[in-house]
């Protein structure tokens, strides 16, 4: 029988055969109950609660500076610090809307609603939607918008479209353009959930969107340019926005970006797709509050609904259990993931096929 050997790091045992592994839905199902027995799946209220209130005031404090310092270029300061407060906001909505608070999914899904879209001025339908096909399929051909882009090319497919000279320059330099072209994600972000709510089509709590988008979206605007000279106001909103989408930006990216992509065709069992196609980030606790506890993507892709803030603890548990099962997890540091982006970009521009199929995937084909 045809020997299976995952590339990688973790994958380097030989000698095991197919009828020597375990069946991969009972070795995700063992997991999951290793998991659920320890209680880290239980809501964190108190954690929450905390972070829920530090939100509000948060941003009545940034209303408060806006109009206490008036019409001056410390604004400036404080627009980068709005930066940072709307991001925290949003990865506190990402728990939301994987129902990490509340036990009720109504309760989430309002919680969802003011967060995103009063509170940072993006629309949680159109993310909803976007984010719930992105986890089911990360890194898959043709399945996941997180790596279909207008600008950027993450698959080779994506490439062969573009073949204008100064389309092919740009590929080829893509990954190098990568952190300076998020300085535009916090405006697109905006953007596209305006487009989405104007877009025909089901939507849940479409109008109460629409307010909240427009109470938030509006009003930020009108309280800038009512304190501030238009020149001002212009700088404050070009930084804030520009720091907002770089932040966010630069928390998502390292996560699957550089992983091995799947071929749209592919069948791979849900505990090998999450871990084969997604990265963690090493670092201390100071780095979970920083990403908000996205630098365990590994763990929170098989655990979405699991709070943020066990994602540490069970760490350790995936990654000894991924040893045993002979599955490559991969975590690396902060630098290095953002090095490998940079890299993945502008070899896939090149047009390199070959070392972004997914080891399992290749395993498989043998």
């Amino acid at each position: 029988m045809t020997e299976l050997r995952p590339a990688g790091p973790a994958g380097a045992r030989a000698g095991t055969s197919t009828a020597e592994r375990p069946h991969p839905t009972s070795s995700f199902t063992a997991l999951t109950r290793t998991i659920q027995e320890a209680g880290y799946m239980r809501r964190r209220y108190g954690f929450y609660a905390a972070r829920l209130s530090g939100a509000v005031v948060a941003v009545a404090g940034l209303v408060a500076g806006v109009v206490l310092i008036g019409d001056s270029w410390w604004q400036v300061a404080l627009a980068a610090v709005a930066a940072v407060v709307f991001t925290q906001i949003a990865f506190l909505g990402h728990d939301a809307a994987h129902k990490q608070i509340f036990r009720s999914g109504r309760a989430n899904d309002w919680a969802s609603l003011v967060l995103a879209d009063l509170f940072v001025g993006l629309s949680y339908g159109w993310w909803q939607r976007k984010h719930t096909r992105h986890h089911a399929k990360p890194n898959q051909v043709d399945a996941d918008p997180d790596i279909d882009l207008p600008v950027l090319s993450f698959t080779p497919g994506d490439v062969e479209k573009r073949r204008s000279p100064l389309a092919r320059w740009f590929l080829a330099r893509q990954g190098w353009f990568f952190f300076p072209l998020l300085l535009l994600e916090g405006l697109d972000l905006h953007v596209s959930s305006v487009k989405r709510l104007a877009q025909p089509g089901p939507m849940q709590r479409r109008w109460v969107e629409a307010l909240f988008l427009t109470v938030r979206l509006g009003g930020w605007l009108a309280l800038v340019l009512a304190v501030m000279s238009p020149g001002k106001a212009a700088v404050f909103l070009a930084v804030q926005l520009g720091l907002f989408g770089l932040y966010m930006g630069a928390s998502f990216a390292p996560n699957h970006k550089g992983m091995p992509l799947v071929p749209k065709d592919a069948r791979i069992d849900f505990l090998r797709r999450q871990v084969l196609t997604s990265r963690n980030i090493r670092g201390g606790r100071w780095l979970d509050v920083v990403m908000g506890g996205l630098n365990h993507q590994v763990e929170h892709h098989l655990f979405p609904s699991m709070p943020s803030i066990s994602l540490r603890r069970v760490a350790p548990i995936v990654r000894e259990y991924c040893a045993t099962h002979q599955i490559p997890y991969t975590q690396v540091s902060l630098a290095r993931s953002y090095a490998i982006v940079v890299r993945h970009l502008n070899t896939v521009g090149l047009g390199d096929r070959d070392p972004f199929v997914c080891p399992m995937v290749a395993a498989y084909r043998v």
